[in-house]
């Protein structure tokens, strides 16, 4: 069961949801409208290493935009700063980013009770494409939790990703054993 617009504004009134900032034109009949924020990076390198602390090369985009090429793996911010408290958030991208061959996730749609921060977006292009800070590029979605959450991901010790920067974060891949 996915939450209608009734249910996330209620949601968002007994603080178990809150958007920073929140504009009540993004709010969908069951999803709510998220923007790419003013920074995109891509990595340094590239042959990225699983077992290594990958760099990323961050940058402002320009009021110009900036021009996206296929087979460069970008990371990108939402504007909005998120906290889901008792659901559990999916990001899945617009259809009109989608139409413009814009990938927002490659793996990484599912948040957790508990996420607190900026999305990091997962982008890459079927084609050359420009891109502006501000611009819609997915929505969240939202679904009730089944049964009582033991430890939320803000109260996580080993969380990599709680209280994300509105700059794009780098894979944390490296910090696991393995």
């Amino acid at each position: 069961m996915i939450l209608s617009d009734k249910r996330i504004l209620e949601e968002i009134d007994k603080q178990t949801i809150k958007i920073v900032p929140y504009n009540r034109d993004c709010l969908g009949s069951n999803s709510y409208d998220v923007h790419l924020g003013n920074w995109i990076a891509n990595y340094i390198d590239i042959e990225l290493d699983a077992k290594k602390h990958n760099k990323i090369n961050t940058f402002e985009i320009p009021d110009s935009g900036v021009l996206l090429f296929p087979h460069i793996f970008y990371l990108g911010a939402t504007l909005e700063y998120t906290e889901t408290h008792a659901h559990v958030p999916f990001l899945e991208g617009k259809s009109s980013t989608g139409r413009l061959g814009i990938d927002i996730h490659a793996t990484a749609g599912k948040g957790d009770v508990g996420f607190c921060g900026h999305w990091t977006l997962e982008i890459s292009v079927k084609q050359p494409v420009r891109v502006y800070k501000g611009m819609p590029i997915g929505q969240l979605i939202y679904f009730p939790v089944e049964g009582e959450i033991e430890t939320s991901y803000n109260q996580k010790k080993n969380a990599k990703y709680s209280g994300q920067p509105e700059k794009p974060v780098e894979s944390m891949m490296w910090k696991n054993s393995f």
